[in-house]
């Protein structure tokens, strides 16, 4: 099962334009194996005085299907998926956005 948890799905259908991974490799979060935790730049519109507006997602695979959910939007400036993978890794996100993810997942079952 693959879940894209997003009100307008359409806005990943695209080829992200950046992707940073996070994870890769195989371990067990509760009954999922987690193969993959990615995340995945989407630059949507430009605004000359505000920049690119930018979609960040989290992308989580496991065995039991995947996950693609918001991570951040907004008019974030250069470099925004840098950022956000700096943040995350250096105050334990990951295990944030793994368990959102198992818990998306096991509710769609």
């Amino acid at each position: 099962m693959d879940i894209v948890d997003l009100h307008d799905p359409s806005r990943v259908s695209k080829t992200p334009d950046e992707v940073k991974e996070l994870l890769s490799g195989k371990f067990v979060q509760d009954e999922f194996t987690v193969t993959k935790v990615e995340l995945r730049l989407y630059n949507e519109k430009t605004d000359e005085k505000l920049g690119v507006y930018s979609l960040i997602t989290s992308f989580v695979q496991t065995d039991l299907g995947s996950v693609e959910m918001i991570y951040d939007e907004g008019f974030r400036g250069e470099n925004s998926l840098t950022r956000a993978v700096e943040f995350l890794t250096s105050n334990l996100g990951i295990s944030g956005l793994i368990l959102r993810s198992v818990i998306t997942l096991r509710g769609k079952q």
